[in-house]
């Protein structure tokens, strides 16, 4: 899942639409990528978010879900990505979901240009 759906599922956000709760909450496995916490770390550095770390890495297997390691594979799948986004994390986790492969949940309508595992929730 993108980022913003990790964070607003964790923090119970109404930004995360009834849609996208049920489909995380009846899937098998839910994945959670660890250049999302790579992402929230940096933002949290930048002032750019107020959260604790430490919760954040918590909630992943408070929620059960699954953490996915950025492996050697996926760094390198990004350089056969298109030219679509610029986002350096948006692109690492579009990679993982392909060479999972996962479905990506994610309210970035640009995402979706890279593959049909890309499902936009709302």
């Amino acid at each position: 899942m993108d980022t913003h759906i990790f964070l607003w599922y964790i923090q119970g956000s109404r930004r995360l639409s009834k849609a996208a709760l049920s489909h995380i909450k009846r899937a098998a496995g839910v994945y959670v990528s660890s250049a999302s916490i790579w992402e929230v770390a940096i933002q949290v550095g930048l002032n750019k978010m107020n959260v604790k770390m430490g919760p954040i890495v918590e909630a992943i297997a408070g929620s059960d879900f699954l953490e996915l390691p950025v492996l050697a594979y996926h760094a390198a799948f990004v350089a056969k990505l298109p030219d679509i986004h610029r986002d350096p994390f948006d692109r690492i986790l579009i990679a993982q979901a392909m060479t999972e492969p996962l479905t990506f949940l994610t309210a970035d309508t640009v995402l979706k240009q890279y593959s049909e595992l890309v499902e936009l929730v709302d």
